[in-house]
Parts: structure tokens; sequence; C-alpha cells
């Protein structure tokens, strides 16, 4: 069972940054692509961002391209995502989430594994 622990999330400014970690308990994180999504009250789980295993593929939603940028430390078993330029928008509870394959990395049927999820909220 691999074990995915989020953190970093808070309140912010409109504007403001924060930087969102995920630590895997699995030795074989190196063998996962991992992803973020969110979900905002009353809404379905949608995309954010997905890394390959080396990193050397990364995908992000159109909503957030440009401002989030993910990345992952396989030697920590860490995947990270940065967010800048927070909008209000962005409010939600954000998920990490690891899968065996990379394929269809934006559904969430296509991940094994999820976190417990932080709260992002950023005040206009």
């Amino acid at each position: 069972q691999v074990q995915l622990v989020e953190s970093g999330g808070g309140l912010v400014q409109a504007g403001g940054s924060l930087r969102l970690s995920c630590a895997a308990s699995e030795r074989t994180f190196s063998m996962r692509v991992m992803g973020w999504f969110r979900q905002a009250p009353g809404k379905e789980r949608e995309f954010v961002a997905a890394i390959s295993r080396s990193g050397g593929s990364i995908y992000y939603a159109d909503s957030v391209k440009g401002r989030f940028t993910v990345s992952r430390d396989n030697a920590k078993r860490t995947v990270y995502l940065q967010m800048n330029s927070l909008k209000p928008e962005d409010t939600a509870v954000y998920y990490c989430a690891a899968s065996r394959v990379l394929a269809q990395v934006t559904t969430t049927t296509s991940y094994d594994y999820w976190g417990q999820g932080t709260q992002v909220t950023v005040s206009s």
C-alpha cells in the first residue's frame, strides 16, 4: 500500500505563492507517474499537473499553465507543486496521486493511490 502525504497548503492573498509537497512511502516511488488534482466545493476533482517517472514529460491544465510548476525528487520520494500568481479560483483541496503508467494522466481513474489532500485558499 502506497501512502501519499501532502503538505504546504494554506491561506494566501491573490498574486501570492505556495509550494505543495507530496511525500511517498514507497521505495519504488521513481517508478510512479505522479499527478496533482484539485477539488473545489461543489465541483468535480480536476486535473492540475502530472510528471513522468524521470521528470522528462510534464503536463499542465490550461488554467495553471505558466503559473504552476510540477517537479519531483526521486531520492526524497517527493513531488512538488510550485504555485505562483495565485488566483481566488485556485482555491480548492489539492491532492497528489500516483500511477503505474503514463497514460491518460488527466483522468482520475488512471491513478491508483491518492493522498488525503491539503487545503489551498486564495483570498481576493
